[in-house]
């Protein structure tokens, strides 16, 4: 049964493994969220993995008219990569549908994908963000990552990347 927040009008959504079924909803998300979205086959490249999770509302009872029916409103693809030794988490892409930001999903999303990598003994994790997602950059802020470096021109369309660590 999905409950309904205190105070908001849409359900609140359950985060879970995703599953081939989520897919097209997921890469639906992508292309909403980013100008230079991730290809459908990436996403099936991570079905395994435990850090790729989404949020889903009861997709009837969504009260939006954009979002796809199986209610996915969101994603996070996190693993944890060999790293002399210690694994290295890697949060690689997250996104939340147009219509249900600003709602906590993200950070939701975040804190499931960052208590995987730690069961899976990373000491740390990284995270590439656009120098411009402001929103994105205070989220990430908000659970500890710190800038530690810039990769000039990372995107096709020149902006550079902020390499976040935590």
């Amino acid at each position: 049964m999905t409950t309904t927040a205190p105070g908001a009008e849409s359900p609140s959504p359950t985060i879970r493994q995703a599953v081939r079924a989520d897919l097209l909803a997921v890469f639906q998300i992508e292309q909403a969220s980013f100008p230079q979205p991730w290809p459908f086959s990436a996403f099936e490249q991570f079905l395994e993995t435990p850090g790729f999770l989404v949020a889903e509302t009861g997709a009837s009872d969504s009260g939006h008219d954009h979002v796809d029916r199986s209610g996915i409103v969101g994603y996070v693809v996190a693993d944890a990569i060999p790293n002399h030794g210690t694994p290295l988490g890697h949060v690689k892409d997250l996104a939340v549908h147009p219509e249900f930001r600003s709602e906590g999903i993200g950070k939701r999303l975040l804190s499931e994908a960052l208590t995987i990598l730690d069961s899976q003994g990373v000491d740390s994790v990284k995270l590439e963000v656009r120098a411009t997602n402001d929103r994105a950059r205070s989220l990430y802020r908000s659970f500890g990552f710190e800038h530690c470096r810039t990769i000039p021109n990372y995107y096709d369309n020149g902006e550079d990347a902020l390499v976040l660590l935590r």
